[in-house]
C-alpha cells in the first residue's frame, strides 16, 4: 500500500484545473483576489514590516519571488515568509473548520512564489492552489494535532509543499520528496496560539509555507528526503503524534467549496458571533457599558477552548489576543456597532468601556451547538440592559462562511476597501479584471505587482 506522502503526490501530480468544475475555479479565483487584499491591506503593520525589511535585504537572482506591496523582489523564500505575514497578519483571510482548523490560503504565497520562478501561468496557479488547498483540508479532516501540542500550521507547510511542487513542475518523485522533506524539517508548537498571544501568532503560519516553499524548491533541485515519512521508525506518527495514526482522508479536488471567507478580521470561531452582536446593536441602539446588566453567550467547546479559555482572552493586552478573544470581541461590536481593523488598535483595547463590557459578560457551552460544528459555527448572544429589557440573537451561517457564500463583488469590496488610498485605483481595477480570468494570465509576477503601493 502506498505511503501518505507517495498518495499526495500521485494524486498531485495526476490534477488538472481542466477537469474542475466551474464553481471550484471560481471560488480559488476569490481566494487568490480575496488573499491579496488582506496582505496589501496589512502592509505597514509593525511584523509585516519586519518580515519584508529581512526579505529586501536579500537578493535572489534566479531563485526571486515578488514582495507583495512593492515592485521589488528577494530571495524566494523570504518572500514566501513576508507575503504570508502580511496574508495572516489582520487574522481576515479564509478558513476551513474539520477536526483541525486551519487557513489554505497561507498556501497562496508559495503558490505565488514557485509560479514566479518557474515561469508558470495563472492556470498553474489555479492547479497549485486546488492542490494546496485539497491536501490542506483533507489533512484537517484527518486528524487534530492541536490535541498533541502542535499547530495547526504543520499541515500548511505539507500542503505548501505540494502546491508548490505542482507549480514547479515536479514528477511524482519530486513531490514526494517535497512532502518528505516539508514534513521531517517543521513542526510548529501550539504555544503560538496559548495564552497571550505575540506577533508570531500571525507569522507561525508563513514559516511554515516558506518550508514547505524550500523543500519544493530543493527537490526541483533533485534533492531527496527520508522515507517513510509519516509511517517511518522516527516518522510523524510515532514522534509527532506519540503512535498515533491516522488515514488521509479522500482526495477530491474540491474542498475549497468548504472554505470560507471573512467578513471580519476575527478569529473564525467568532465570526456568527459579530454577527448576532452586530444584530442587536441595530434592534437596541448605541449602548454604553452603564446600559448593559449582563451579556450573555453561547458557544460550542472548540470555540471555547481556542478563544474563552485562557485568562488572557478576558484581559487582551495584543492585537493578535484580542481578535483572538470572544468577550472582547462581542464587547466591541455592542459597543461601537461595527467590527474592523480599527476595533483591534492599541487604544481600542485599553478602552475602559470596553473591559467593563467583558466584566459583564458570562460565556458557557450549549452542549446542542458541539452537535453542529464544525458544519455551522453557532453563537448565541444575550444582553439585558438596566431598563429589564433583553435582547437575543443567534447566527451559525454569518456571511462569507461556505453556507452562505460571499458573491464576486462583495470579494471586491473587500480589496478595495482594504487598498483604498494605498493603491491607484486604476491599478486595482486591472487586477481585478486579470483575477477573475486567472486562467489567461501569461505573466503571474506583473498581476500581483499591479498592487503595488503609490510610491
Amino acid at each position: 500500500m502506498a505511503t501518505i506522502a507517495r498518495r499526495m503526490a500521485e494524486w498531485a501530480s495526476s490534477y488538472s484545473i481542466k477537469n474542475a468544475p466551474e464553481n471550484v475555479v471560481e471560488e480559488l479565483k476569490k481566494r487568490f483576489v480575496d488573499t491579496m487584499a488582506v496582505a496589501v491591506g496589512a502592509f505597514k503593520e509593525k511584523p509585516v514590516t519586519i518580515a519584508r525589511k529581512i526579505a529586501l535585504g536579500t537578493s535572489g537572482s534566479r531563485y526571486s519571488a515578488t514582495v507583495w506591496g512593492t515592485l521589488f523582489s528577494s530571495a524566494a523564500q523570504q518572500a514566501v515568509f513576508a507575503n504570508g505575514c502580511a496574508a495572516r497578519y489582520f487574522d481576515f483571510n479564509d478558513t476551513y473548520l474539520s477536526k483541525e482548523a486551519l487557513h489554505p490560503s497561507d498556501t497562496i504565497p508559495a503558490i505565488v512564489a514557485a509560479a514566479e520562478i518557474s515561469e508558470s501561468d495563472g492556470r498553474e496557479v489555479l492547479e497549485g492552489m486546488a492542490v494546496s488547498y485539497e491536501i490542506a483540508g483533507a489533512l484537517a479532516d484527518s486528524y487534530s494535532v492541536r490535541g498533541r501540542g502542535l499547530d495547526h500550521v504543520v499541515y500548511i507547510n505539507i500542503a505548501s509543499a505540494v502546491g508548490a511542487a505542482k507549480v514547479l513542475g515536479l514528477d511524482v518523485d519530486g513531490i514526494e520528496n517535497a512532502v518528505n522533506i516539508a514534513v521531517t524539517t517543521s513542526l510548529a508548537l501550539r504555544q503560538t496560539r496559548a495564552g497571550e498571544l505575540s506577533m508570531w501568532k500571525g507569522c507561525a503560519a508563513a514559516h511554515a509555507a516558506a518550508n514547505g516553499f524550500f523543500s519544493a524548491l530543493l527537490a526541483y533541485e533533485g534533492m531527496t528526503g527520508p522515507a517513510p515519512v509519516f509511517e517511518g521508525e522516527f516518522g510523524f506518527f510515532n514522534v509527532a503524534l506519540g503512535g498515533e495514526k491516522f488515514e488521509l482522508s479522500e482526495l477530491r479536488g474540491d474542498r475549497v467549496l468548504r472554505t470560507s471567507i471573512k467578513y471580519w478580521p476575527v478569529e473564525y470561531h467568532s465570526m456568527s458571533a459579530v454577527e448576532a452582536a452586530l444584530k442587536i446593536r441595530r434592534e437596541a441602539g448605541p449602548l454604553k457599558p452603564e446600559d448593559i446588566k449582563e451579556v450573555q453567550i453561547r458557544t460550542f467547546t472548540v470555540s471555547y477552548k481556542i478563544i474563552v479559555k485562557d485568562p488572557e482572552k478576558w484581559r487582551p493586552k495584543t492585537r493578535e489576543t484580542a481578535d483572538h478573544s470572544l468577550p472582547y470581541i462581542v464587547a466591541v461590536a455592542l459597543l461601537d456597532g461595527k467590527v474592523d481593523i480599527d476595533s483591534f488598535s492599541e487604544t481600542r483595547i485599553k478602552s475602559r468601556d470596553v473591559a467593563e463590557v467583558m466584566e459583564k459578560t458570562r460565556i458557557e457551552v450549549d452542549p446542542e451547538y458541539d452537535k453542529i460544528y464544525p458544519e455551522g459555527i453557532p453563537n448565541k448572544i444575550i444582553v439585558k440592559t438596566r431598563e429589564g429589557r433583553t435582547y437575543e440573537a443567534e447566527s451559525i451561517y454569518p456571511p462569507g462562511h461556505f453556507r452562505n457564500p460571499l458573491a464576486r463583488r462583495e470579494v471586491e469590496e473587500k480589496l478595495e476597501k482594504l487598498v483604498k488610498d494605498k493603491v491607484d485605483s486604476h491599478k486595482v481595477g486591472e487586477f481585478l479584471k486579470l483575477s477573475w480570468n486567472l486562467e489567461k494570465v501569461e505573466n503571474v509576477r506583473r498581476l500581483v505587482k499591479l498592487l503595488a503601493l503609490k510610491s
